[in-house]
């Protein structure tokens, strides 16, 4: 508007200006310099100055259409259109032009970032064109598929359908009945809330965006995007699990942005990135549990060991968080993460190992409780996934994990008499000789490092997971359902079994068939994907109700009750492990992504082609 009215006047008093006498003509020039003044005034000053410099001095960015037609989700069984992942439908098309358009005068915060990443990737990129830079973006992205989309096994590729069938299922009865909400109740089919979220709604939505994309289900991945688009709001007034909404929603909108190129979804993962930032407002840098993401007000769970942070929340940023500087260009999320690492590398650690517990005012330990399980579990899982995601450059993660695996087996790893190996609990120096259903992702997190630990060392590695995966293969194996309780036992006579029942739960969890699927691409032994396969059938027949998936209170009953949750990790992990499971290994491809622990694929950051957003301290 202020362009036009200084080019439109500029024109009209030149027009004129040869046509009047000499005495007025220095009265038009004082004229004529007073309204160029005002108008490149406004342009240059005015707090809006940023974007009219860039409307004035870069060339507009050109329309695209999408040749392709509406072909959203090219994921496995999208036939020959799967390697064109990155066309984008008319609804993909400059999100945040058309949010302008339909909110003229008002600009969401999801704008003002959208434009203040566009305009930081401009300058980083050295390019002038804002389509340009999107396209080179998108180049550095892996593929989905390396090549071919169908199992060579027919018994597996049925099975795959199989997998797809009920996540199609799971979803559509949320669809139906809870849409909008975080997850189903399918027994009472109606909406399920949950204290780790605030009033953030959304959560089966955000978490199953991959999954759906993924399997190819192309109408549920778009209706599941306009939802994001149009109701997906960080401004609520409640505290949330800073943990929970990292892995869940953070790495669901990053994994749908690096797996589509849809702009929106960075867009958002930043905006909630932003909100996240104040939890780490401490004076150590140890992030609180909750934060409000209105007031940015943190605290610590109350019943977590005198006001402490615990060791799996505060370690299960670190993906994400890097991820959220790869695609800004800002480094302070980087940061917020690498400051973590100082912390702990600064402690004494008895025996070696990291106690759950970390106060975030001090910077001491708790109580010293050690588990592979709750409450410590991916914090080592995301020392190797570090490593192997800065393309095997962070040796601060690599050295962190080798020298934690070592402790752990010195000190918590134990055979029971029947000689199955499990990981025991350390409780101030008192092993407690149980193993958690959490604890079992360690199976594949050990077959993923074992390439890299020292020579000796790598078979002994393989080895151990492999014993590992037995275990808890076994657990299920000894209940009714052959479904693994929350937590089994090695001691009173007990192995592998749960004795109390509190720990008889099962609540569609996803730790077991994350190590099959993680132990069959590093073996190909078929034996886990035959695990794997009566693992659905269990789901079907002792978790699906007439309206989605159900938890059961007691895995050791024939005819268990269901708890009436459909976790919505269960779409975002359980599902989508499986059906990795049952696909080629060129899907989602370990050279090229890396699951975070919600199973959202992120890419490996290739340091060779891209711009190193952080260096470690040395």
């Amino acid at each position: 508007m202020i362009r036009r009215l200084c080019s439109g006047s500029g024109l009209g008093l030149g027009s004129r200006f040869g046509g009047v006498r000499l005495s007025k003509r220095f009265v038009f020039l004082i004229l004529l310099s007073a309204l160029v003044t005002v108008c490149f005034g406004a342009i240059f000053f005015l707090p809006d100055s940023v974007r009219l410099r860039r409307f004035f001095l870069l060339p507009a960015e050109p329309q695209r259409t999408d040749s392709a037609g509406s072909g959203v989700g090219l994921g496995p069984g999208a036939g020959a259109a799967a390697g064109s992942r990155h066309r984008q439908t008319e609804a993909h098309v400059g999100p945040a032009r058309r949010w302008q358009k339909e909110r003229p005068g008002k600009e969401s915060a999801s704008e003002e970032i959208g434009q203040e990443v566009t305009e930081r990737e401009r300058g980083l990129g050295g390019l002038e064109n804002g389509a340009e830079v999107q396209e080179a973006s998108k180049s550095r992205y892996p593929p989905l598929l390396e090549a071919g989309t169908e199992p060579a096994d027919q018994d597996a590729r049925s099975r795959r359908e199989k997998v797809k069938e009920m996540m199609k299922f799971a979803w559509d009865n949320y669809r139906q009945y809870a849409w909008g909400t975080n997850e189903l109740k399918p027994l009472s089919k109606s909406g399920h809330s949950s204290g780790l979220f605030g009033g953030l709604l959304g959560a089966t939505i955000v978490d199953s965006l991959d999954t759906l994309y993924i399997m190819g289900l192309q109408e549920e991945f778009r209706e599941a995007r306009e939802w994001v688009e149009t109701n997906l709001d960080f401004s609520v007034n409640g505290e949330v699990s800073v943990f929970e909404v990292t892995i869940r929603f953070v790495g669901g909108l990053l994994s749908a942005y690096y797996l589509t190129g849809d702009e929106l979804f960075k867009v958002k993962a930043i905006e909630l990135g932003e909100k996240l930032l104040p939890a780490f407002n401490t004076p150590t840098g140890i992030p609180w549990a909750l934060i409000n993401l209105r007031s940015g007000v943190g605290r610590n769970w109350g019943w977590a060991s005198g006001g402490s942070s615990i060791l799996a929340e505060l370690g299960t940023l670190h993906l994400e968080f890097v991820h959220l500087s790869e695609v800004s260009g800002n480094p302070k999320f980087a940061e917020k993460v690498m400051k973590i690492r100082k912390v702990l590398n600064r402690l004494e650690k008895p025996h070696g190992l990291y106690p759950n517990y970390l106060s975030p005012v001090t910077g001491h330990w708790g109580q010293h409780h050690v588990s592979i399980g709750g409450l410590g579990d991916s914090f080592y899982e995301y020392l190797i996934k570090a490593w192997l995601m800065s393309d095997k450059t962070d040796e601060e993660a690599k050295t962190m994990y080798y020298e934690a695996l070592q402790a752990i087996e010195a000190n918590l790893v134990r055979k029971s008499s029947s000689g199955l190996t499990y990981i025991a609990e350390w409780r101030g120096g008192i092993l407690d000789h149980k193993m958690g259903h959490l604890a079992c992702f360690s199976g594949g997190m050990l077959a993923m490092g074992a390439d890299d630990a020292p020579t000796d060392l790598s078979k002994h590695y393989m080895e151990l997971a492999a014993e590992i995966t037995i275990t808890c293969h076994e657990s299920y194996r000894r209940s009714a359902t052959r479904l693994g309780p929350e937590a089994f036992r090695f001691d009173g006579g007990a192995d592998a079994v749960a004795t109390r029942m509190n720990d008889k739960y099962y609540i569609l969890r996803p730790e077991v068939v994350e190590t099959f699927m993680h132990m069959w691409r590093f073996t190909h032994d078929p034996k886990y994907r035959e695990w794997g396969w009566e693992t659905v059938q269990a789901l079907e027949q002792h978790c699906r109700v007439e309206a989605g998936f159900s938890g059961i209170r007691d895995v050791y009953s024939s005819l268990p009750h269901h708890d009436d949750v459909q976790q919505s990790f269960f779409l975002a992990e359980t599902l989508k492990y499986l059906y990795v499971l049952f696909s080629e290994d060129e899907l989602l491809s370990p050279d090229h992504w890396v699951f975070n622990t919600e199973a959202h694929p992120l890419p490996v950051i290739q340091r060779n082609t891209q711009e190193q957003v952080i260096t470690n301290d040395q």
